[in-house]
């Protein structure tokens, strides 16, 4: 087994788009031993090209959650590593319809690809996106029983502070960084995990996602809401973390991590 694991996630915003944008060079240049997905708005039976060209780069072991409705939603987990056991949804039905939460246990950790709510489109979505919060946090307290080494990858579409985000006075009423929000962040780092990145990277400036509109990403006017968070008891595993923000295949960039692997 490798004494180190790199672990990468990212909302590709559709993936057969990503893929013609290069995202398979990309990540045959990166090397990472496992890719959790989120945003692939496809069907499995819509990718065999793409999903043919991801095992020709090691990735022998791909795991697709699609949402039922197509174009929408939906999460993957690709691994170069076999896991043990890979675990699809949390037993909710309404967000396991829109193929939100995916599990892949490898070694002794259980990598989780998670792609949140957004609330972005009114009251409705943002009562889904609180509601899915509370919901959360109880299944990984029941999972955290039975497997200690957690890694919940994903896109939170939350800023959790004011340097995660580019404007925090404007943008203090805006989903994804309204207080409620952030005080859930709040609770779920101080309730065991590690923020990655900012473990190894405290400066501001550090972004995930940039608006389409308004050049936004040219004037890195962006937001954080992509995290990889680790178990506490992961801390003296950590290796490295980043954010690379010269990958456009998204609206989003890939985050990070590499931690010894044991």
């Amino acid at each position: 087994m490798n004494k180190e694991i790199s672990v990468v996630s990212y909302n590709i915003n559709g993936i057969r788009a990503a893929m013609r944008k290069g995202l398979a060079e990309w990540l045959q240049s990166k090397d990472i031993d496992v890719v959790c997905l989120q945003e692939i708005k496809a069907q499995e039976e819509q990718i065999e090209a793409e999903i043919k060209r991801l095992n020709e780069l090691g990735y022998k072991y791909c795991y697709w959650y699609s949402a039922q409705k197509k174009g929408y939603s939906g999460v993957a987990i690709l691994s170069k590593i076999e896991p043990s056991e890979v675990v699809y949804g949390m037993g909710i039905e309404q967000y396991d319809n829109e193929g939100r939460v995916l599990r892949a246990d490898i070694g002794d950790l259980s990598i989780f690809s998670i792609y949140f709510p957004s609330g972005s489109s009114g009251d409705v979505r943002q009562a889904v996106k609180m509601q899915f919060l509370e919901d959360i946090d109880a299944y990984i307290k029941k999972i955290k029983k039975k497997r200690k080494q957690l890694l919940l990858t994903g896109d939170y579409n939350i800023c959790h502070k004011a340097i995660d985000i580019h404007d925090p006075v404007r943008n203090k009423k805006t989903s994804g960084f309204l207080p409620e929000e952030r005080e859930w962040m709040d609770q779920f780092f101080e309730s065991g995990f590690i923020d990655t990145f900012r473990f190894f990277h405290k400066g501001p400036h550090n972004y995930s996602w940039w608006s389409y509109r308004a050049n936004a990403r040219a004037n890195n006017k962006g937001w954080r809401i992509d995290y990889i968070a680790a178990s506490e008891k992961l801390s003296d595993r950590l290796l490295d973390a980043d954010i690379f923000p010269e990958a456009k295949h998204s609206d989003h960039c890939p985050i990070y991590l590499k931690l010894k692997n044991e």
